[in-house]
């Protein structure tokens, strides 16, 4: 045995971080916890951008849903009551659900669907790791196209690649888009044929998005997330990034783009360094996508915006916009792993 090597001690030692771990939310790595989440699904009315609002389905009256955050290998139960007069499912998109077919949420395949006022429980292992979602499975032409049922779902690694060690800033985007013509007629809607005329990051058109504040030096990660109907091209000024990680899983040799195209289902972490301090735009390179209805200069846009830079010039379209945190997750993200609701994302429950 070695000298000062006491076994009583070092046992003494892992039990007494292993706690502090438990209490602060975020146990030692290569711990599983069992975690259990209550989630509900609404009828409920958010406003996309100006006043065009739409009927939705909404997880936990709001979209997107909630945040869902746990570590690799948890056991996760999540009890989901559906309040709306629609059936409806949950698709743990990304899970292998190795031993747990039944909790994939494919109605008529693995379940049947909850029906409206019923409960259903799913449990499973959150795995593997990265930048997941969950979607319902139910019409998703409707539901997920244009019914808003769709929330983000990370899995943080036992063990983290060094390239996200060095991340300062951790921002979710989901893209999604909207026809119009059947924002207030649910149980209809996402048919071929249909007119996509308004788009979102995070359920919300520019300028009623909110800019990702970056401070010269950071490290930053953009999760995005195809949730919609349509492929989207995000083209990102001022910077090269790296894309790092595809649908989770990291990319053996990352690679350098300025614009990444994003079809539905996909997930896609870019890396970039904060090294050229302005405002930058992040849009969609599909121009048409870039309106709200028949009005440019909308839709898919966003700006990174440099804390070292003033925001007072008289032409800034957010010159005068209150800042909104957490728009895109990175305040909750923050918190110990756990399902965190955003009160940015809150919509009207329709009765």
């Amino acid at each position: 045995m070695n000298k000062g090597f006491h076994p009583r001690i070092s046992v003494q030692r892992g039990m007494a971080l292993l706690c502090l771990g438990v209490l602060l939310g975020n146990p030692l790595p290569g711990y599983a916890d069992k975690r259990t989440f209550e989630m509900t699904i609404e009828d409920t009315k958010i406003t996309l951008v100006d006043k065009q609002q739409f009927h939705t389905f909404a997880f936990n009256g709001q979209v997107p849903g909630p945040l869902i955050h746990v570590k690799e290998g948890d056991e996760l139960t999540v009890n989901v009551n559906n309040l709306t007069t629609l059936p409806h499912t949950i698709h743990w998109h990304g899970m292998l659900q190795k031993g747990t077919w039944r909790m994939d949420g494919v109605p008529d395949t693995t379940q049947a669907a909850i029906k409206p006022g019923d409960t259903f429980t799913y449990k499973f292992v959150a795995e593997p790791s990265g930048t997941m979602w969950y979607h319902c499975h139910v019409n998703v032409n409707e539901h997920v196209a244009m019914r808003g049922m769709w929330g983000p779902f990370i899995v943080d690694p036992k063990t983290p690649r060094p390239i996200e060690k060095k991340v300062t800033k951790d921002y979710i985007l989901m893209l999604s888009d909207w026809s119009s013509k059947w924002a207030f007629k649910p149980g209809y809607g996402g048919v071929p044929g249909d007119v996509w005329d308004y788009f979102t990051l995070n359920g919300k058109a520019f300028p009623d998005s909110q800019p990702l504040r970056v401070n010269k030096g950071d490290v930053v990660r953009i999760r995005l997330i195809g949730a919609g109907e349509l492929t989207h091209s995000i083209h990102i000024h001022g910077h090269v990034f790296q894309v790092a990680f595809k649908d989770g899983r990291p990319l053996p040799m990352p690679y350098e783009a300025d614009t990444i195209m994003v079809g539905p289902g996909e997930r896609y972490d870019l890396i970039l360094t904060a090294d050229n301090p302005g405002r930058w735009m992040v849009h969609d390179h599909v121009d048409s996508h870039t309106m709200n209805g028949d009005k440019p200069m909308g839709g898919l846009m966003t700006v990174i915006e440099y804390n070292e830079i003033n925001r007072n010039d008289p032409f800034y379209a957010w010159k005068d916009k209150a800042f909104v945190p957490d728009f895109y997750y990175e305040e909750s993200l923050k918190k110990p792993y756990g399902m965190y609701d955003a009160p940015a994302f809150k919509g009207q429950a329709i009765q």
